[in-house]
């Protein structure tokens, strides 16, 4: 600590990521990578952009991005905000959409940057709780004369339990609370998921924040956004240009625009890691492990007999990574990112080793 701080940041619980060793051999299975690297046109595309226009600033508008982005998704360049990551997009969501009089609702077991946005902007929020099935109940959700949200945020696959809401449970959760935002984080959607775009037209209180990191597999270049209302589009406008004009550089921008067009490669290596999963999924419940229904790239799974984080001790021992939460809940179970067949093979191996 130094006593040069700021008041805010002695009160701040940073987020904490993956662990990103350099270990020879390692199986990652950690931080929710894609095995499969992004669309070949994509990494053209950013070698191509890799010339003396560096010099000067990218687009502070990511136009072309956006207008790419609104021929996928069939609404106007105007309704997508495009920023440097999702997890920047949500920054600014939280900052300028989600602080209100009244408490923001999440689920108790969710992405958790949330709470640490929470933190950082001095937002007020109620956690709700999970079904004991571990899934998001939209009837606890619905606004009543004794309780209403200031704002709503949920992923969707939920993160880290990987379980999704069928579009219509996500639909009665914005139609019953038009009178607040409510935000559909869908980081994971494109593995199996359904999306709310489609809903974005009819309900101007939807906002819908996607990434390039997983499915498109462009986590090193940080490219996310948010697709809503235009009214809502221009208040992200305003708090980004309070804090950084220029967001997505030239690179970045070349490579998610390739990438959006390279429907096909997007496809492909979506449905492997969907097989892959369904795979995995059946090997880890012959070993015994109970195993969350999945529309992600990754499985939330617990085994009755051994602890989670000794299971994750004694793998990272073996140069295999996955993701331990030490939380209430969730305490004894691993968060396993989809890897290519071999190295779930050798996930599997290992597990199989170690439960004995």
């Amino acid at each position: 600590m130094s006593r040069y701080w700021s008041p805010v940041v002695h009160g701040l619980s940073p987020y904490v990521p993956g662990e990103q060793p350099r270990v020879d051999n390692l199986i990652k299975l950690n931080t929710n990578e894609s095995p499969y690297g992004p669309s070949p046109k994509a990494v053209a595309a950013i070698r191509a952009a890799a010339d003396d226009t560096l010099r000067l600033y990218p687009d502070p508008r990511s136009q072309a991005l956006r207008d790419a982005l609104a021929k996928r998704f069939g609404v106007q360049a105007e309704q997508i905000f495009v920023g440097n990551g999702s997890d920047e997009v949500l920054a600014h969501v939280f900052q300028g959409l989600l602080r209100h009089e009244r408490a923001l609702w999440m689920p108790d077991i969710t992405y958790s940057f949330y709470p640490v946005y929470c933190g950082l902007y001095g937002i007020d929020y109620q956690t709700v709780p999970l079904d004991d099935d571990y899934r998001i109940n939209p009837e606890n959700y619905l606004p009543s004369e004794n309780a209403r949200a200031g704002a709503i945020i949920f992923a969707n696959p939920n993160a880290p339990t990987g379980r999704p809401l069928a579009l219509r449970e996500v639909e009665r959760i914005v139609a019953t609370n038009t009178q607040c935002v409510v935000v559909v984080d869908e980081a994971y959607v494109d593995f199996g998921g359904e999306s709310a775009v489609s809903l974005v037209d009819r309900f101007p209180n939807l906002l819908v924040v996607q990434t390039f990191s997983q499915a498109r597999a462009l986590a090193g270049l940080r490219v996310g956004y948010a697709i809503g209302h235009a009214e809502q589009i221009e208040g992200l406008e305003r708090v980004k240009n309070c804090f950084n004009s220029y967001p997505v550089d030239r690179l970045a921008l070349a490579g998610a625009i390739a990438s959006v067009e390279d429907e096909a490669w997007f496809r492909d290596t979506c449905d492997k890691v969907i097989a892959s999963r369904e795979r995995l999924a059946r090997e880890l419940a012959e070993l015994g492990f109970e195993v969350l229904p999945s529309a992600t790239n990754f499985l939330f799974a617990r085994h009755p007999a051994h602890d989670a984080a000794e299971l994750a001790k004694a793998l990272r021992e073996r140069a295999i990574l996955v993701r331990h939460f030490a939380k209430p809940r969730i305490d004894q179970f691993l968060r396993i990112t989809i890897g290519t067949d071999e190295q779930c093979s050798a996930l599997v191996e290992a597990l199989r080793r170690i439960i004995g």
